[in-house]
Parts: C-alpha cells; structure tokens; sequence
C-alpha cells in the first residue's frame, strides 16, 4: 500500500525537510533538531492547557493532542513536531482497563499473568483509533513543512507495564514469564506487537512523516534475552508499516550493548541514548545507518558553557555516521527551562 497523495511525504511538504533528508541517511542542509518529550510538562502553555483534563484525556481529545503537538515547534522552532500520546494508549483504546497516575505511571486495573488474562485481551480495532487520526489530521493541517513523527511503544516496554501492572524498576514480571512460559510470553508480545503496530500506522496513514518505536525498557534485558525473547515482536511491529515507506526510527534507554540487535529487528534510524558516545554507535553499526540522538538531559540545567561545549561534543561524534539527527539521550526533564531549549535550537542551527 501506498501513502495517501495529499500525504505531506507525497504532496512535497516534507519529503526534502532536513529532519527526513537526514532520516534518509543524506546530508541536510542544516542539523535538524528534535527533542523527546518536548511537548509536556516543560512548557507553561503546556501546563495551564492540562488544567483540570488527566492524561489519557488530554490524550485522547484529538484537539488538545493536535494543540499539545504544536506547541514546542511553535516555541522552541524544532525540525519535526512528536505525536502527543502515550504507549498505552492503544491498550486505552481496546478496552483494557488502564490509567496514567500522576507521579506514578501507567497502572493497569489487572496486571496480565494468566493464559487466561491474555485470551481475554480486547481486540484493537480499526474504529477505535479514529480520535488518533483526527489528531494526527488537525496537527499536521497546521505544521506546514515541518513533518510529524508517529510514535509508539515496543512491544517489550507495553507488556513489561502489562505483566507488571504498573511502571517497575527491575522488570522482573516480564523477564520470568519469557523464561517460565515462554508460549504465553510470545502470545502476550505478539498481541503487545499487533495493539503497537495498528496505532503507528494509523498515525502514519493520517500524516506522520516518519515512525519512532520507544523501547523504554529493553536496557533490563541482555542480548541473548533480547534476541529471543523479544526482537521477533519487535520486528512484528515494524511489519505493520514497512510497507508504507516512510523512515522508521528505533530506541532504547540502556540499550547500548542490544543496538545492533535492535537494528537487525527494525528501523532505518537508530536512536542513542546519553550513554554510548555517537561514534561508538557509529562503528558497532557498521558505519552504515542514520543515528539519532544524544544530548544528556542531565546538561540541560547545567551553565550555559557546559551545554554548549557537551554539544559541540555531541554533533562532532555524529559527524561520520552517514546521517544524525540531534536529539537527546532520553526525554526533556520537566524542571527545563524552555528558554534553553530554543537557545540550544539555535546553537545547533547554526554549527
């Protein structure tokens, strides 16, 4: 299948940005930027918007999620708007009983452990996700040239909440049940796989120029884990919008020693987390594939000359990779200072 032909990738809004130029592993014509949750909690407009609406509504509000989404690129003048969303949302959308607690996380109302509890599991349909593509609609109606990218999360990091039934710090859940019940394992993963999958197409269908997998919580695994246990899923997902041919970018926290692993299971991109320096990654992937990333979020409260000197260090490692996208090595902090992101746009602008 083919992209729509008002499609901003077919229609030439997009397809010559500097964010997918770089996305398609050529040289833009300035370093385009972007920064992982650069819509949120960060921005003042942001905050006095979410007034009195939780998460999941602010989510699922296709006006509010178009108007959240726009926010940074209005202020911060970034390279690519991120979908406002959140991973789980797909698992809102089918039914299953979840809800996003303030300064907790994703809670699930029964966590899945069962054969059981994953027959049980509602199918995403195709009509559900009809708020998801009125906010894609809405938000790129109003971002001109400057693409969209879809998000969604990897199949690891969605039933890692769904074994656990709330954010964990060691996985533990998820990482006996691929030991123990390594059928029911690939089960609950392949549904985790197909709920992803369904909603970043939707998201790419409707306008989203490019598609970024989080893996939030591979970094608890190791490779041979990973490998079998969880990159067939991951490449699952990709299977749902490879045909449509838009650049498709993977990432992980803690993942450095899964990166090539990662690669092999999806993606034309490879995100890089804060802790692997860019040519590292560079070399361990052959030399061969677009990198995205890795400014420590940590530097973003450090002064000034900090930042600046860590990225110049930043956009001088990337230099050999065939392409880079700047970003940083996780999400924006929420105690950022706006200011310093728009200053950090402007620095990277102009190198």
């Amino acid at each position: 299948m083919t992209l729509s032909p008002s499609h901003p990738l077919m229609d030439g809004r997009t397809a010559h940005s500097p964010l997918i130029t770089a996305y398609r592993g050529e040289k833009p014509s300035r370093n385009p930027v972007w920064f992982m949750r650069q819509a949120g909690r960060s921005l003042p407009e942001y905050r006095e918007l979410r007034v009195g609406t939780t998460m999941l509504e602010s989510c699922l509000k296709p006006a509010m999620a178009a108007e959240i989404t726009l926010q940074p690129v209005r202020r911060h003048g970034v390279d690519a708007a991120i979908f406002f969303s959140d991973i789980v949302i797909p698992l809102k959308l089918a039914g299953v009983g979840v809800d996003i607690v303030p300064g907790v996380g994703p809670v699930l109302d029964k966590p899945i452990r069962s054969a059981a509890d994953i027959a049980a599991l509602p199918e995403l349909t195709d009509e559900s996700l009809d708020p998801i593509r009125e906010a894609v609609a809405l938000t790129v109606a109003e971002l001109g040239n400057t693409p969209l990218i879809g998000f969604a999360g990897a199949p690891f990091t969605v039933a890692a909440y769904m074994v656990e039934g709330k954010p964990s710090r060691d996985h533990l859940g998820p990482r006996t049940m691929m030991h123990a019940q390594p059928e029911l394992w690939a089960e609950l993963m392949n549904w985790a796989a197909d709920a992803s999958g369904k909603f970043l197409r939707a998201q790419i269908e409707a306008g989203a120029s490019a598609g970024q997998l989080f893996d939030s919580w591979a970094g608890s695994l190791g490779l041979a884990d990973y490998t079998a246990h969880v990159a067939p899923a991951s490449s699952r997902t990709f299977d749902h919008v490879r045909d449509l041919g838009v650049p498709l970018v993977h990432f992980g926290t803690g993942t450095s020693e899964l990166l090539g692993a990662m690669h092999t299971a999806g993606g034309d991109v490879m995100g890089v987390d804060y802790r692997l320096p860019l040519d590292e990654a560079n070399r361990r992937l052959g030399g061969t594939v677009p990198l995205q990333g890795n400014i420590d979020p940590a530097l973003l409260t450090a002064p000034w000359e900090v930042l600046e000197k860590h990225v110049r260090e930043v956009l001088a490692a990337g230099s050999d990779a065939p392409s880079h996208v700047v970003n940083l090595g996780h999400g924006v902090p929420p105690e950022t200072d706006p200011a310093v992101l728009t200053r950090l746009v402007e620095l990277i602008h102009s190198i």
